[in-house]
């Protein structure tokens, strides 16, 4: 299990989306993020789910 923490950043470069529009995947809840201080970070594992979850949508 990859247990790698990515940032805010990086979690967009990997889905190929704009910072704006993985904030927006955050809110609505199709995202899974942990708090860490004032740092919002994504689970590795979390971006797979995520893409899952829009595969059934779609």
């Amino acid at each position: 299990m990859d247990l790698t923490l990515l940032t805010v950043d990086e979690a967009a470069e990997r889905l190929r989306v704009s910072r704006w529009t993985l904030y927006n995947l955050i809110r609505s809840n199709q995202l899974r993020t942990v708090k860490i201080g004032r740092r919002r970070l994504v689970p590795s594992t979390a971006i797979a789910e995520c893409i899952e979850l829009l595969e059934e949508v779609a």
